[in-house]
């Protein structure tokens, strides 16, 4: 049975790579996505692509960093179709570098995005779905929220803090309001993570997995089926990297 159809998805990080692909894929199997990203342009653009499909979506400007985006987010999903059914934690930044580097600036860009960011998505939403007494929440960890490498220290560190309040929503939330908790840990994608780092090591090394990387649409697939499992199984963790990343 197909449980995805008519669900209200609010989606960020939604102009490009796995939230793009995301919209589109969950939208062609009848949700009605609501697409958040900072690039009106783009939101525009993937939009209008959906709906001349004849599919239904809309999009709201908004920053995960900013707590007040966030709640606005959540209402105009809100007043747009009356219920806020799921909520895709996927906007992220990559601004890998070894510590010594001290680049603390990128340190709280990650902090900010990574893990504020989450965690604002989670506020504006969970109150609405508490009342509804259903809910989604899928928040994009990564692999590097389960190892550690020697320039992943403080990106690794945002991912296991994603999982760590991914788990501590389940705990909290899935007996007394039955609301959904997700991670999905992708590795190496075709996303525009890449274009946020700036350490010269990094981007020597990004050179050699650059063949390795899968399609965001694997990634989407993999949120798609938790979404669409019904609503008394919970998918808690999936980790979808390519079969020959080391």
């Amino acid at each position: 049975m197909e449980h995805t159809k008519d669900k209200v998805v609010i989606i960020t990080g939604a102009s490009s790579g796995i939230g793009e692909a995301t919209a589109k894929l969950l939208a062609q199997k009848g949700a009605k996505v609501v697409l958040a990203a900072r690039r009106e342009e783009r939101l525009q653009a993937i939009v209008n692509e959906i709906k001349q499909e004849g599919w239904e979506a809309a999009y709201y400007k908004a920053d995960v960093v900013s707590s007040e985006d966030m709640q606005k987010l959540a209402q105009f999903a809100l007043k747009q179709y009356g219920r806020i059914d799921v909520l895709v934690n996927n906007a992220g930044v990559m601004p890998v570098s070894r510590l010594n580097e001290l680049r603390i600036a990128e340190w709280d860009q990650m902090i900010d995005v990574n893990i504020k960011g989450v965690l604002y998505g989670i506020a504006a939403v969970l109150p609405i779905m508490r009342e509804q007494q259903t809910g989604h929440i899928i928040n994009i960890s990564s692999v590097a929220g389960h190892e550690v490498n020697q320039t992943s220290a403080v990106y690794s560190a945002t991912k296991f803090a994603v999982r760590a309040i991914s788990e501590g929503l389940r705990k909290e939330e899935s007996p007394s309001s039955h609301i959904r908790s997700t991670i999905i840990a992708p590795g190496i994608t075709e996303t525009e993570l890449l274009n946020t780092v700036n350490s010269p090591e990094v981007i020597a090394m990004a050179s050699h997995f650059s063949g390795l990387a899968i399609s965001p649409y694997s990634i989407a697939r993999a949120i798609a089926y938790a979404i669409n499992e019904p609503e008394d199984t919970g998918v808690n963790e999936i980790v979808i990297r390519p079969t020959a990343q080391p």
